[in-house]
Protein backbone atom coordinates (compact mmCIF):
# COMPACT_ATOMS: atom_id res chain seq x y z
CA UNK A 1 0.00 0.00 0.00
CA UNK A 2 2.54 2.53 0.90
CA UNK A 3 4.38 1.50 -2.38
CA UNK A 4 1.20 2.50 -4.19
CA UNK A 5 0.80 5.39 -2.50
CA UNK A 6 4.48 6.37 -3.28
CA UNK A 7 4.14 5.61 -6.75
CA UNK A 8 1.38 7.60 -6.87
CA UNK A 9 2.80 10.63 -5.17
CA UNK A 10 5.84 10.70 -7.64
CA UNK A 11 3.69 10.40 -10.78
CA UNK A 12 1.84 13.03 -9.28
CA UNK A 13 4.79 15.69 -8.93
CA UNK A 14 6.19 14.74 -12.90
CA UNK A 15 2.83 15.29 -13.97
CA UNK A 16 2.40 18.39 -12.10
CA UNK A 17 6.07 19.93 -13.20
CA UNK A 18 5.52 18.75 -16.47
CA UNK A 19 3.25 20.81 -16.95
CA UNK A 20 3.74 23.88 -15.52
CA UNK A 21 7.02 23.21 -17.39
CA UNK A 22 5.27 23.45 -20.46
CA UNK A 23 2.77 26.56 -19.24
CA UNK A 24 6.48 28.31 -18.92
CA UNK A 25 7.23 28.09 -22.57
CA UNK A 26 3.55 28.86 -22.94
CA UNK A 27 4.23 32.19 -22.26
CA UNK A 28 6.51 33.11 -24.54
CA UNK A 29 4.82 31.49 -27.85
CA UNK A 30 1.78 32.32 -26.80
CA UNK A 31 3.36 36.11 -26.71
CA UNK A 32 5.05 35.81 -30.00
CA UNK A 33 1.93 34.43 -31.40
CA UNK A 34 -0.62 37.20 -30.48
CA UNK A 35 2.17 39.72 -31.34
CA UNK A 36 1.41 38.88 -35.09
CA UNK A 37 -2.24 39.94 -35.01
CA UNK A 38 -3.04 36.92 -36.75
CA UNK A 39 -6.24 35.17 -34.32
CA UNK A 40 -7.97 37.16 -32.28
CA UNK A 41 -7.74 35.72 -28.01
CA UNK A 42 -11.53 33.95 -28.46
CA UNK A 43 -10.61 32.99 -32.24
CA UNK A 44 -7.24 31.15 -30.11
CA UNK A 45 -9.20 29.75 -27.21
CA UNK A 46 -11.76 28.29 -29.55
CA UNK A 47 -9.17 26.60 -31.65
CA UNK A 48 -7.13 24.98 -28.78
CA UNK A 49 -10.52 24.29 -27.32
CA UNK A 50 -11.66 22.13 -30.61
CA UNK A 51 -8.04 20.73 -30.95
CA UNK A 52 -7.05 19.12 -27.84
CA UNK A 53 -10.99 18.55 -27.04
CA UNK A 54 -10.58 16.21 -30.21
CA UNK A 55 -7.94 14.57 -29.11
CA UNK A 56 -9.53 13.80 -25.54
CA UNK A 57 -12.90 12.04 -27.38
CA UNK A 58 -10.49 10.21 -29.83
CA UNK A 59 -8.72 8.96 -26.69
CA UNK A 60 -11.82 7.97 -24.84
CA UNK A 61 -12.87 5.76 -27.96
CA UNK A 62 -9.78 3.32 -26.83
CA UNK A 63 -10.84 4.10 -22.55
CA UNK A 64 -12.77 2.57 -20.51
CA UNK A 65 -16.16 3.67 -20.69
CA UNK A 66 -17.41 5.75 -17.81
CA UNK A 67 -20.61 7.38 -17.17
CA UNK A 68 -21.12 11.07 -15.78
CA UNK A 69 -23.70 11.72 -13.38
CA UNK A 70 -26.06 14.06 -14.22
CA UNK A 71 -25.54 16.52 -11.55
CA UNK A 72 -21.60 16.19 -12.29
CA UNK A 73 -21.92 17.52 -15.55
CA UNK A 74 -23.40 20.62 -14.19
CA UNK A 75 -20.11 20.85 -11.91
CA UNK A 76 -18.06 20.22 -14.69
CA UNK A 77 -19.30 22.84 -16.59
CA UNK A 78 -18.69 25.08 -13.78
CA UNK A 79 -15.26 24.05 -13.79
CA UNK A 80 -14.78 24.65 -17.56
CA UNK A 81 -16.02 28.15 -17.03
CA UNK A 82 -13.38 28.76 -14.09
CA UNK A 83 -10.35 26.55 -14.62
CA UNK A 84 -10.24 26.69 -18.75
CA UNK A 85 -12.74 29.11 -20.25
CA UNK A 86 -11.91 32.32 -17.78
CA UNK A 87 -8.07 31.02 -16.86
CA UNK A 88 -7.46 30.91 -21.02
CA UNK A 89 -9.08 34.64 -22.01
CA UNK A 90 -7.94 36.12 -19.21
CA UNK A 91 -4.63 34.63 -20.03
CA UNK A 92 -5.11 35.13 -23.84
CA UNK A 93 -5.99 38.86 -23.64
CA UNK A 94 -3.47 39.92 -20.74
CA UNK A 95 -0.60 38.82 -22.33
CA UNK A 96 -1.13 41.28 -24.96
CA UNK A 97 -0.51 44.06 -21.90
CA UNK A 98 2.22 42.19 -20.28
CA UNK A 99 6.14 41.15 -21.05
CA UNK A 100 6.34 36.93 -21.02
CA UNK A 101 8.11 37.41 -17.63
CA UNK A 102 6.31 39.70 -15.80
CA UNK A 103 3.28 37.50 -16.39
CA UNK A 104 4.86 34.24 -15.17
CA UNK A 105 5.42 36.20 -12.14
CA UNK A 106 2.42 37.49 -11.91
CA UNK A 107 0.98 33.76 -12.60
CA UNK A 108 3.23 32.45 -9.61
CA UNK A 109 1.26 34.21 -6.93
CA UNK A 110 -1.40 31.17 -7.57
CA UNK A 111 -0.82 29.08 -4.54
CA UNK A 112 -1.49 32.09 -1.86
CA UNK A 113 -5.17 32.34 -3.66
CA UNK A 114 -5.04 28.22 -4.71
CA UNK A 115 -3.85 27.52 0.44
CA UNK A 116 -7.24 30.27 0.90
CA UNK A 117 -9.61 28.17 -1.70
CA UNK A 118 -8.19 25.05 -0.39
CA UNK A 119 -8.61 26.10 3.01
CA UNK A 120 -12.36 27.31 2.49
CA UNK A 121 -13.42 25.07 0.17
CA UNK A 122 -11.63 21.56 1.60
CA UNK A 123 -11.07 22.69 5.07
CA UNK A 124 -7.54 22.08 4.07
CA UNK A 125 -5.57 23.79 6.96
CA UNK A 126 -2.70 25.91 6.60
CA UNK A 127 -0.50 24.72 8.86
CA UNK A 128 3.09 26.57 9.80
CA UNK A 129 5.25 24.47 7.44
CA UNK A 130 2.76 25.48 4.48
CA UNK A 131 2.95 28.74 4.89
CA UNK A 132 6.91 28.79 5.42
CA UNK A 133 7.08 26.70 2.02
CA UNK A 134 5.01 29.25 0.15
CA UNK A 135 6.55 32.08 1.75
CA UNK A 136 9.73 30.53 0.83
CA UNK A 137 9.13 29.91 -3.01
CA UNK A 138 7.59 33.48 -3.25
CA UNK A 139 10.70 35.25 -1.61
CA UNK A 140 12.65 33.49 -4.35
CA UNK A 141 10.32 34.71 -7.00
CA UNK A 142 10.66 38.03 -5.42
CA UNK A 143 14.50 37.63 -5.95
CA UNK A 144 14.14 36.57 -9.58
CA UNK A 145 11.85 39.40 -9.84
CA UNK A 146 14.03 42.09 -8.71
CA UNK A 147 17.42 40.36 -10.69
CA UNK A 148 15.68 40.29 -13.86
CA UNK A 149 14.20 43.49 -13.70
CA UNK A 150 17.31 45.10 -13.32
CA UNK A 151 18.36 43.86 -16.76
CA UNK A 152 14.62 44.16 -18.46
CA UNK A 153 13.71 47.28 -17.18
CA UNK A 154 13.07 48.73 -21.16
CA UNK A 155 10.74 45.68 -21.74
CA UNK A 156 9.01 45.95 -18.59
CA UNK A 157 7.32 49.50 -19.41
CA UNK A 158 5.34 47.34 -21.69
CA UNK A 159 3.50 45.85 -18.94
CA UNK A 160 0.30 47.47 -17.94
CA UNK A 161 -2.16 47.60 -14.74
CA UNK A 162 -4.87 46.22 -17.01
CA UNK A 163 -2.33 43.55 -18.04
CA UNK A 164 -1.31 42.71 -14.35
CA UNK A 165 -5.19 42.29 -13.41
CA UNK A 166 -6.16 40.54 -15.92
CA UNK A 167 -3.19 37.68 -14.94
CA UNK A 168 -4.04 38.37 -11.25
CA UNK A 169 -8.08 37.40 -11.95
CA UNK A 170 -6.01 34.13 -14.28
CA UNK A 171 -4.55 33.03 -11.46
CA UNK A 172 -7.61 33.43 -9.34
CA UNK A 173 -9.90 31.50 -11.31
CA UNK A 174 -7.19 28.77 -12.15
CA UNK A 175 -6.94 29.06 -8.15
CA UNK A 176 -10.54 28.04 -7.11
CA UNK A 177 -10.52 25.82 -9.61
CA UNK A 178 -7.95 23.68 -8.09
CA UNK A 179 -9.14 24.62 -4.54
CA UNK A 180 -13.11 23.78 -4.96
CA UNK A 181 -13.42 21.01 -7.86
CA UNK A 182 -10.68 18.56 -6.89
CA UNK A 183 -13.60 16.43 -5.43
CA UNK A 184 -15.11 15.73 -8.74
CA UNK A 185 -11.87 15.61 -10.33
CA UNK A 186 -10.97 12.52 -8.65
CA UNK A 187 -14.38 10.49 -9.62
CA UNK A 188 -13.46 10.49 -12.94
CA UNK A 189 -10.77 9.83 -15.17
CA UNK A 190 -8.57 12.29 -16.58
CA UNK A 191 -9.68 11.53 -20.40
CA UNK A 192 -13.49 11.74 -18.99
CA UNK A 193 -13.33 14.58 -16.73
CA UNK A 194 -11.20 16.70 -19.80
CA UNK A 195 -13.25 15.61 -23.04
CA UNK A 196 -16.13 17.00 -21.31
CA UNK A 197 -14.45 20.65 -20.22
CA UNK A 198 -13.08 21.28 -23.81
CA UNK A 199 -16.56 20.22 -24.99
CA UNK A 200 -18.12 23.05 -22.99
CA UNK A 201 -15.47 24.89 -23.65
CA UNK A 202 -16.04 25.21 -27.25
CA UNK A 203 -19.62 25.39 -26.95
CA UNK A 204 -19.03 28.81 -24.83
CA UNK A 205 -16.47 30.19 -27.00
CA UNK A 206 -17.74 28.94 -30.88
CA UNK A 207 -20.62 31.27 -31.70
CA UNK A 208 -18.87 34.23 -30.67
CA UNK A 209 -15.23 33.35 -32.31
CA UNK A 210 -16.78 31.98 -35.67
CA UNK A 211 -16.59 35.08 -37.43
CA UNK A 212 -12.61 35.81 -36.53
CA UNK A 213 -11.41 32.16 -37.29
CA UNK A 214 -13.39 32.24 -40.85
CA UNK A 215 -11.59 35.58 -41.65
CA UNK A 216 -8.58 33.77 -41.23
CA UNK A 217 -6.30 32.74 -44.85
CA UNK A 218 -4.70 29.69 -42.79
CA UNK A 219 -2.98 29.26 -46.33
CA UNK A 220 -1.18 32.62 -45.90
CA UNK A 221 -0.17 31.94 -42.19
CA UNK A 222 3.41 31.79 -41.61
CA UNK A 223 4.68 28.37 -41.09
CA UNK A 224 6.65 29.53 -37.55
CA UNK A 225 2.97 30.85 -36.14
CA UNK A 226 1.44 27.29 -37.00
CA UNK A 227 4.28 25.87 -35.24
CA UNK A 228 3.38 28.01 -32.20
CA UNK A 229 -0.39 27.41 -32.91
CA UNK A 230 0.61 23.49 -32.85
CA UNK A 231 2.41 23.52 -29.86
CA UNK A 232 -0.50 25.63 -27.82
CA UNK A 233 -3.28 22.80 -28.89
CA UNK A 234 -0.90 19.87 -28.54
CA UNK A 235 1.76 20.56 -25.49
CA UNK A 236 0.07 23.20 -23.73
CA UNK A 237 -3.42 22.01 -24.03
CA UNK A 238 -4.07 18.56 -24.90
CA UNK A 239 -0.90 17.40 -22.59
CA UNK A 240 -0.60 19.54 -19.96
CA UNK A 241 -4.03 19.69 -19.14
CA UNK A 242 -3.96 15.86 -19.28
CA UNK A 243 -1.05 15.94 -16.82
CA UNK A 244 -3.16 18.80 -14.36
CA UNK A 245 -5.73 16.40 -13.61
CA UNK A 246 -3.17 13.65 -12.75
CA UNK A 247 -1.33 16.05 -10.02
CA UNK A 248 -4.74 16.84 -8.38
CA UNK A 249 -5.42 13.38 -7.73
CA UNK A 250 -2.72 12.76 -5.97
CA UNK A 251 -1.32 15.68 -4.09
CA UNK A 252 -2.67 18.35 -2.77
CA UNK A 253 -4.24 21.73 -4.15
CA UNK A 254 -1.89 23.95 -2.79
CA UNK A 255 1.37 21.81 -3.93
CA UNK A 256 0.18 21.52 -7.71
CA UNK A 257 -0.42 25.32 -8.01
CA UNK A 258 3.37 25.67 -6.47
CA UNK A 259 4.99 24.11 -9.36
CA UNK A 260 3.56 27.45 -10.78
CA UNK A 261 6.61 28.82 -9.71
CA UNK A 262 8.55 26.48 -12.42
CA UNK A 263 7.43 29.47 -14.88
CA UNK A 264 9.72 32.61 -14.20
CA UNK A 265 12.43 29.60 -13.84
CA UNK A 266 11.62 28.51 -17.68
CA UNK A 267 11.36 32.32 -18.86
CA UNK A 268 14.64 33.09 -17.37
CA UNK A 269 15.94 29.76 -18.68
CA UNK A 270 14.77 30.48 -22.14
CA UNK A 271 15.95 33.91 -22.40
CA UNK A 272 19.42 32.66 -20.87
CA UNK A 273 19.12 30.23 -23.83
CA UNK A 274 18.63 32.48 -26.64
CA UNK A 275 21.13 35.16 -25.00
CA UNK A 276 18.76 37.61 -23.93
CA UNK A 277 19.58 36.83 -20.44
CA UNK A 278 22.39 35.48 -18.28
CA UNK A 279 23.12 33.25 -15.15
CA UNK A 280 24.01 35.04 -12.12
CA UNK A 281 24.29 33.80 -8.33
CA UNK A 282 21.10 35.54 -7.44
CA UNK A 283 19.42 33.52 -9.72
CA UNK A 284 20.93 30.15 -8.78
CA UNK A 285 20.02 30.85 -4.81
CA UNK A 286 16.25 31.99 -6.23
CA UNK A 287 15.63 28.47 -8.08
CA UNK A 288 16.81 27.11 -4.80
CA UNK A 289 14.55 29.05 -2.73
CA UNK A 290 11.28 27.76 -5.14
CA UNK A 291 12.75 23.98 -5.11
CA UNK A 292 12.91 24.36 -1.17
CA UNK A 293 9.83 25.65 -0.65
CA UNK A 294 7.70 23.09 -3.06
CA UNK A 295 9.44 20.08 -0.53
CA UNK A 296 8.52 22.26 2.71
CA UNK A 297 4.97 22.17 1.48
CA UNK A 298 5.47 18.78 0.25
CA UNK A 299 6.46 17.68 4.00
CA UNK A 300 3.55 19.49 5.71
CA UNK A 301 0.64 17.54 6.85
CA UNK A 302 -2.63 18.40 7.43
CA UNK A 303 -5.22 17.29 10.01
CA UNK A 304 -7.16 14.28 9.33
Amino acid sequence: MEDGNRKSLVAGHFAACGAYLIFGFNIVLTKDLTNSHIFTPLSLFTLRSVGAGLLFWILSVFSPKETVDKRDLVKILLASLLGYYGTQLTFLVGINYTTPFDCSIIASLGPVFTMLFAAVALKEPITQKKALGVAISLAGVILLIYNSSIATADTARTTTPFGIMLILLNSVLFASYLGIFRPVIQKYSVVTFMKWIFLFSFAMSAPFSAPDLLSVDFASVPTICLLELGYLVLFATFIAYFLIPVGQKNLRPTLVSLYSYMQPIVATSLGIYLGMDTLSPMKVFSCIAVVSGVLLVNKSRGKK
